[in-house]
């Protein structure tokens, strides 16, 4: 459970304390969410080699076509015409592209690193 509430807070893999995610304060945001370069907490670097990410562009297809299922089934009580569908289809995909990225990246770096035990003294 912890685990989960560190991926969905967009935590460290390593110490579940850094942000992966550079926070920005404006509430619209154009354009790609920018990653820190190596974890503020712990200095775990989180690209590990170039095209470490390229896995991760799976990772946001299942991602927009579980969420595209689970739009379609919801409206499908409210909407006929596969038109609209379409459309609201189009548009969700479009609105949910850089949670799906953001979310996406996290996902692999997760699946790929192994959190570090605590050394207490």
């Amino acid at each position: 459970m912890r685990k989960l509430i560190s991926i969905l807070k967009g935590k460290c893999s390593k110490c579940e304390e850094g942000d992966i995610f550079v926070k920005e304060s404006s509430g619209l945001k154009f354009g790609l969410p920018k990653m820190n370069e190596k974890c503020p907490s712990c200095n775990h670097k989180f690209m590990i080699e170039p095209g470490y990410f390229y896995g991760a562009m799976y990772v946001s297809y299942g991602l927009t076509v579980a969420e595209g299922i689970v739009i379609y089934l919801i409206s499908s009580f409210f909407i006929v015409k596969p038109m609209h569908f379409f459309i609201i289809l189009a548009i969700s995909a479009i609105l949910l592209s850089t949670t799906n990225y953001k979310y996406a990246r996290i996902l692999w770096i997760y699946l790929f690193t192994k959190k570090t035990k605590k050394v207490y003294s």
